[in-house]
C-alpha cells in the first residue's frame, strides 16, 4: 500500500455512446467531446501531480437523468478500483423517490451512491428547488443520509440558497462553483450569491469547471484567480474540493491544464489547506474511503 499523499478528483463523468445516448452532447460546441470516455481514458489523461500528489482516487457523476444510468455507475465503482463514489440521478419530484433510492442504495454495489443530483440548471421555473415535490423528494435524500450536488447557472443562486436555509442537516455541494460567468468578466453578483450561501455551514464547493466557464482557447490562470479568491475566502479551503469536470474540460485544455492551474492558484497555501483542497474535504462529504480504496487501487 502506497503512503504517497492522496489526490481526489471530486467530479468526473464517464459515457459509452453505444450503451447510452448523451442527448445534450448534441450542442453546439460539443463536437469534441462528442465520443465516448471510459475510467480508463481519465488515467491516461490524468498524468499531471498537484502539489506533488498524483490521483488516487475519484468521484464519477451523473449525466442524464436516468435511474439506469446511475446503476451502470454503481457497477463501474464495484469493477475499478480508482472510482470511490458515485453521484447519482433519481426523480426527485417523483412519489416513489425513497423506494428507488432504496433499491439503489441495497442493489448491486449500492453502497458507492454517496450523493444525488439532478441537472437545475435546465429547469425553466426559478422556483424548481423550492416546488413541494421536490422538496419532499429532498428530505427523502437527506433521509437516507446521501448528500446532494448542486447544478445551477449562476442566475440560480437564489434558489441554492433558499435550499440551504430550508434544509439545514442536507449535506450539499456546489457543483462548478455556481458556474461564474469569467468569459464575461461579470463577477460582482456571483460573488455576492455566493458569499451569501457560503454562510451554510453544510454547504460544500467545488472547484471545477470553471476553464469551460471562461474564454476556451484564450483562458489564463489570471481569469480565474478572482473566481479562487471568492471560493477560498468565502467557504474556506476545509470547505472546498478539487474537480476535473473531465471529459468536459477538454473543451478548454483538459484535466492537466486544469491540473497545474490548480497548483498555482494553491501557492502559498498551507500543507493542511493543500491537503483540505485535494482530498480531505471530498473524503469527508464523500465518506470515501482512504486512498487506495480497493485491491488493486495505487498512486499513478
Amino acid at each position: 500500500m502506497s503512503d504517497a499523499p492522496a489526490l481526489v478528483d471530486a467530479h468526473h463523468h464517464v459515457w459509452d455512446l453505444e450503451v447510452r445516448p448523451q442527448p445534450w452532447l448534441e450542442e453546439p460546441a460539443h463536437e469534441p467531446i462528442r465520443r465516448s470516455f471510459t475510467a480508463h481514458a481519465l488515467r491516461s489523461a490524468a498524468t499531471r501531480p498537484i502539489a506533488g500528489r498524483r490521483l488516487t482516487s475519484t468521484v464519477v457523476v451523473q449525466c442524464i437523468a436516468s435511474v439506469p444510468e446511475t446503476r451502470d455507475l454503481l457497477a463501474l465503482a464495484d469493477s475499478d478500483p480508482l472510482i470511490g463514489a458515485v453521484v447519482g440521478w433519481a426523480d426527485l419530484s417523483s412519489p416513489a423517490i425513497g423506494d428507488v433510492l432504496d433499491d439503489l442504495r441495497t442493489g448491486n454495489a449500492g453502497g458507492y451512491l454517496r450523493a444525488v443530483r439532478h441537472v437545475v440548471q435546465g429547469e425553466s421555473d426559478p422556483n424548481w428547488l423550492q416546488r413541494p415535490d421536490v422538496e419532499r423528494g429532498l428530505r427523502a435524500v437527506g433521509e437516507r443520509g446521501l448528500g446532494y450536488d448542486v447544478l445551477i447557472g449562476p442566475h440560480q443562486l437564489p434558489q441554492a440558497i433558499r435550499l440551504a436555509q430550508r434544509f439545514p442537516e442536507l449535506p450539499l455541494v456546489l457543483d462548478h462553483a455556481g458556474k461564474p460567468p469569467i468569459a464575461r468578466g461579470e463577477l460582482a453578483d456571483w460573488e455576492q450569491q455566493v458569499r451569501t450561501l457560503a454562510r451554510h455551514s453544510q454547504v460544500r464547493c467545488k472547484v471545477s469547471g470553471l476553464i469551460t466557464e471562461a474564454d476556451h482557447e484564450k483562458w489564463t490562470v489570471d481569469d480565474i484567480r478572482p473566481v479562487w479568491d471568492v471560493l477560498l475566502s468565502s467557504f474556506g479551503p476545509d470547505r472546498l474540493m478539487f474537480g476535473s469536470d473531465w471529459p468536459v474540460a477538454n473543451l478548454a485544455g483538459g484535466w492537466n491544464r486544469w491540473a497545474a492551474t490548480v497548483d498555482e492558484l494553491l501557492d502559498g497555501c498551507s500543507g493542511s489547506e493543500i491537503h483540505a483542497v485535494l482530498a480531505g474535504t471530498a473524503t469527508t462529504f464523500y465518506r470515501l474511503t482512504a486512498a487506495p480504496t480497493k485491491e488493486g487501487a495505487a498512486c499513478f
